[in-house]
């Protein structure tokens, strides 16, 4: 029984709406977490988001905080996303009861290693390797200050990250990222990233065209899809659809001199998931094999055929759903093959046999909950 199981959890940004990233993996755990009757007090760092009534659906509590900026708060050890959430507020309400705490993500653990907190139950969910991916958005950023930035918080979170001795337990999202934190602290267990999809919807027969998509304003998707469009798309002569949220400018010129590619921008969460169902194949490729990439559980869930690089698929348990391809060449052939296949039933039962085992909500909430608690009573 949980009527009476009580958790804070301390998100990075607000929750909702659920639109990007490790923010679809906090709020489907809220989500999933109400559902086994877990009482929930909600801590959010503002900041670019408005606050969400949707979100007292979920939670016992929901309090806000501000978060920090400005040249000061960069000038410090500690890494600036970090920094940068600090509250003294958020640590004097943590106080007032004994109940375990969630820190979603590095960004959220400036009070971890805090004695006021020596004997709370903590638990830390890793949305990444955070110093390998800020290595790899420096790889692709173009603009000479986000590079240094970068660069220097990439140092800081390396050497902050031994904070997470002081975890009860660290809750990695994937399996990559599981070997790497197991090996480092040992004090690891591995809970997949949780989303929106309730149940596998895949639709037979053939699609209509071929799809990329992502947030297009991350310099690591801008640069996927261009090098898709130049070294692929502009190769074929099937239809493309590029869809995602606040597509750069720079992309956009490059698609509109593209007659096969159409790009549509800011779909609702409702759209995307018809434009990922209706797609024949869909091309998910990444230079980043941290943490678990949300959109390609969103297309083994949703979407027919999937071609993958092997950053992208690596140690998720997927392997065997997809078809791998790393190089134009193999792209396209791959294109070619599985352009005119159907969906069968085979297909289908054999993804809802693994999706069903290893990316249930429900399964890896009840699994969240059996290690929280076991250690609390």
């Amino acid at each position: 029984m949980t009527e009476n199981k009580h958790l804070h959890i301390i998100s990075f940004n607000i929750p909702y709406p659920p639109n990007y990233g490790g923010i679809i993996d906090v709020f489907y755990k809220l989500k999933a977490l109400k559902e086994l009757s877990i009482k929930i007090h909600l801590h959010c760092f503002e900041y670019g988001r408005e606050q969400s009534t949707e979100l007292n659906k979920y939670c016992e509590t929901v309090n806000y905080y501000k978060r920090l900026s400005g040249i000061t708060k960069a000038i410090s050890k500690k890494p600036y996303i970090v920094n940068t959430r600090k509250s003294d507020e958020l640590l004097q309400n943590l106080l007032e009861d004994n109940y375990p705490i969630m820190f979603e993500g590095l960004h959220t653990t400036f009070h971890l290693e805090n004695p006021l907190l020596k004997d709370r139950f903590k638990i830390v969910r890793t949305h990444n390797i955070e110093q390998d991916y800020y290595i790899k958005l420096n790889e692709v950023e173009k603009n000479l200050f986000k590079q240094i930035y970068y660069s220097e918080e990439a140092a800081r979170l390396k050497k902050y990250e031994s904070v997470l001795k002081k975890a009860s337990i660290i809750a990695a999202i994937s399996e990559n990222d599981f070997k790497y934190f197991n090996t480092e602290y040992s004090n690891t267990e591995f809970i997949p990233a949780f989303h929106p999809i309730e149940e596998i919807q895949i639709r037979k027969g053939t699609g209509d065209y071929i799809l990329y998509h992502g947030n297009l304003s991350v310099a690591e998707n801008i640069s996927a899809a261009t090098e898709l469009i130049e070294s692929v798309f502009n190769n074929i002569e099937y239809p493309v659809i590029i869809a995602g949220r606040n597509p750069d400018k720079a992309l956009i010129r490059i698609i509109e001199k593209h007659k096969n590619i159409h790009l549509i921008a800011n779909p609702s969460d409702t759209e995307m998931r018809e434009i990922i169902s209706n797609a024949q194949i869909n091309i998910l490729t990444t230079a980043q094999n941290t943490g678990i990439k949300l959109k390609l559980i969103a297309s083994m869930f949703s979407g027919r055929h999937c071609i993958v690089n092997d950053m992208m698929i690596e140690n998720t348990g997927l392997e065997d759903l997809c078809n791998l391809a790393n190089s134009t060449e193999e792209i396209i052939n791959t294109i070619n093959k599985l352009w005119k296949i159907e969906i069968c039933e085979k297909i289908i039962d054999n993804r809802k046999q693994i999706l069903n085992s290893k990316f249930s909500n429900k399964v890896n909430a009840d699994k969240l909950i059996k290690i929280i608690y076991k250690n609390v009573n």
